[in-house]
Order: C-alpha cells, then sequence, then structure tokens
C-alpha cells in the first residue's frame, strides 16, 4: 500500500502542538512500516532539514515548493497526477477537490467555543476544512473522545467514521534533575527563585487572564512564569499584568517561546506546571509535566480530565476563587505533590507514537479496505 502524508506542517524551527503531532507521528511510522507491505510518499512544501526524517529505502520525498494556496493548488495537482492508495494528513487539510482514499486528523474544535480568538475568515476557514474533511475522508482520526464527540455534535458526522487515537510524546522529554542544568536555563529566561510555569501559546483560550488573577489574590511568592509565543489576542492577558502593583508585577515572568532544548529542564524546575485552559482537544502541556515529574494543575473541562488520568490537580477554570485555592493547595500540600508526581510518571504511560502509529496505520489500511 502506498500512503501519501501530507508533511508540510513538520517543517518549522517553532513547534506547536499540531506541528510536533506530525513529526513525531511521521517518524514512528517511518520506523514501523516497511517496502513489503507499505511504501510512504512524504510531500513537502518546502525542503526538510537533512536530518529531519531517517533515510528509509520505502520513502519517498516529494518536495513541491509553490508561493501560497500550496494545499489547494500545488499538493491537490500532485495527488491527481500520482495518486496514493491513501492520502492522510496528521495536521492540515485534504484539498477540496481530491476524490481519492484519504484520511484526516481533527485536533480540536476550539474556534466554536471561543470564535472571538479567531478572524472572521479563519473561523470560516476552519469549518469548511472541517466540514470538508468530514465529507470528503473514508475515515477521520480524532485526538479525544471530547473532539470526536463534538465533531458528532457541530458536523453531524457518523461516529462509526472516527477513530480516537491518543498522540504520544515527545520521546526526547524526559525529567531532569541536574541542578546545574536546571540553574543554567533559569539564568537563560532570568527566572529567580521557585516558580509555577504554565507552557503555550499566549492566547484568549488558554484562561491567562483568571490564572494571573487567581495568582495576584494567593500572595504566593513563587515567580509565575507564563511561556510561549504571543497569540492573536493576547493583548488582555499582558494588560491584566500591567495592571497588577509593581510588587506582583514583577513576580511574573514573559519569556516568550521556549526553545525545544531547553522545555524538558523548564518543566522539571517548576514547582507546578499550570494549565487551566477552557478548551482543549487535547492538551499536551498536561502530559508534559507528568513526563517531567512535576506535578500538574490543570482544568476540568473539555478533554483534559481524559488525558489527565487521574494524575492531575483538576479545577473550575472559570471559578477565579478556586484557581486560587488550587494554586496554594498545590504549592503548600507536599503529600498532594508527591501523590501527583507519582501518579502522572504511571500515566504517561499510556502515551507512545509507537502505539499512536500502529492505530493510524490499523485505520489507514481500514479506510483502503472500505472505499
Amino acid at each position: 500500500m502506498l500512503i501519501g502524508i501530507d508533511a508540510s506542517r513538520t517543517v518549522t524551527n517553532q513547534r506547536t502542538g499540531t506541528e510536533a503531532y506530525a513529526l513525531f507521528l511521521i517518524r514512528a511510522l517511518l520506523s514501523l512500516t516497511d517496502g513489503q507491505s507499505h511504501r510512504l510518499r512524504l510531500y513537502f512544501n518546502q525542503a526538510p532539514p537533512i536530518d529531519h526524517f531517517q533515510d528509509f529505502a520505502h520513502v519517498e520525498h516529494c518536495i513541491l515548493p509553490f508561493p501560497r494556496l500550496w494545499t489547494q493548488v500545488r499538493l491537490a495537482l500532485e495527488l491527481q497526477q500520482r495518486r496514493p492508495d491513501v492520502f492522510f494528513t496528521p495536521a492540515h487539510v485534504i484539498p477540496f477537490t481530491y476524490r481519492g482514499c484519504s484520511v484526516a486528523t481533527v485536533h480540536d474544535l476550539g474556534y466554536h467555543y471561543f470564535p472571538e480568538a479567531h478572524t472572521r475568515r479563519q473561523r470560516s476557514y476552519l469549518r469548511l476544512s472541517t466540514q470538508s474533511n468530514g465529507r470528503l475522508s473514508q475515515r477521520l482520526i480524532a485526538d479525544s473522545q471530547k473532539t470526536k464527540a463534538d465533531l458528532v455534535r457541530f458536523y453531524h458526522i457518523d461516529p462509526d467514521k472516527i477513530d480516537v487515537i491518543y498522540p504520544g510524546i515527545d520521546p526526547s522529554l524526559k525529567q531532569v534533575t541536574e541542578p546545574k542544568a536546571m540553574e543554567s536555563v533559569r539564568r537563560r529566561y532570568a527566572i529567580n527563585g521557585p516558580y509555577l510555569l504554565f507552557i503555550g501559546t499566549l492566547q484568549p483560550r488558554k484562561n491567562l487572564v483568571r490564572l494571573v488573577q487567581a495568582y495576584a489574590a494567593s500572595g504566593l511568592q513563587h515567580r509565575l512564569v507564563l511561556a510561549g509565543k504571543v497569540g492573536w489576542r493576547s493583548e488582555s492577558i499582558l494588560d491584566e499584568i500591567s495592571g497588577l502593583s509593581p510588587i506582583v508585577r514583577q513576580r511574573i515572568i514573559v519569556p516568550g517561546f521556549i526553545e525545544n532544548g531547553d522545555k524538558a529542564t523548564l518543566i522539571s524546575g517548576a514547582s507546578a506546571l499550570l494549565f487551566p485552559s477552557l478548551y482543549e482537544g487535547f492538551g499536551f502541556p498536561l502530559l508534559e509535566g507528568q513526563v517531567c515529574g512535576t506535578p500538574v494543575l490543570a482544568a476540568n473541562s473539555s478533554s483534559l480530565p481524559e488525558i489527565a488520568g487521574g494524575a492531575a490537580l483538576l479545577v473550575d477554570p472559570r471559578d477565579v476563587g478556586a484557581l486560587t485555592g488550587a494554586l496554594l493547595q498545590i504549592v503548600q500540600d507536599r503529600s498532594l505533590r508527591r501523590s501527583l508526581e507519582r501518579k502522572g510518571l504511571s500515566n504517561v504511560k499510556r502515551f507512545t507514537w509507537d502505539k499512536t502509529a500502529s492505530s493510524v496505520l490499523e485505520t489507514l489500511e481500514r479506510a483502503v479496505s472500505c472505499e
């Protein structure tokens, strides 16, 4: 079986969740497949770095440079001219004109819950592309039961067509305990003393305004580190910080995007990882905290309880008072912290890219058989 895969999202220097998903899943698929049963054709909009993927004889790199509308024009043309047995998109959309066998991944439908976090044009495209993916694909992959339920609710897709396949965790992420490494990273990001860490894109649905309010009310002396790229409509978050008293404001650190090589050390050194997001289709940072042995405080909504597996302190993300109490609890209750650390390290064993790739391959084979 020839599997064509949109690998365009893997070619980026600053990976967020969907880009990481595509990269690690494709790497696992490369190792899982062989030239006898399966061959892979990877489509790129620019040449990947030399060490991006291992060089396997059963894998073809198809580099298709194009200035604009790459998916809908250049990739669509290539798929029509040289159609694979199944086309798989791990982090994007099936070309609207493509009628071959296909499988798409839907990571979340947050734009239905927080339309204000997107421009009108973005919302229109997201609705159109999700609806098109549901219509054109033989099967759909959802990251969680929550995302599957949303696909059924908003787009009336047959639930039997949707396979829930959990992503894995970045295999390079491991707990760091070396004091010198931790001190080096703290200096790099100007973090003095113990700290609480949020890591992710700074945008409204991450609920950071309420987190800042809860932190200010807690009176904790820990630094609050809000790490990640500044996203669209992040002004309210920065304005909330600016409006605090100078004493509290100086304890909040916004270091920007964290280099991949620093992530595990930064997470491992935190007193807790905070993820009170209002909506997540999956929620990688929660698991990143657990794999680094860091206690996790997360929202009790969307997919997060499902992913946390009973190994996080869950709280109503819309209740600032509850958030304040949870911050104090996770810092001050040593017994709770040890329990969360132990349970978190056990929970993350459910999420490996080998498991993900094996399940995805089964879905792709199923799609071809039912065409």
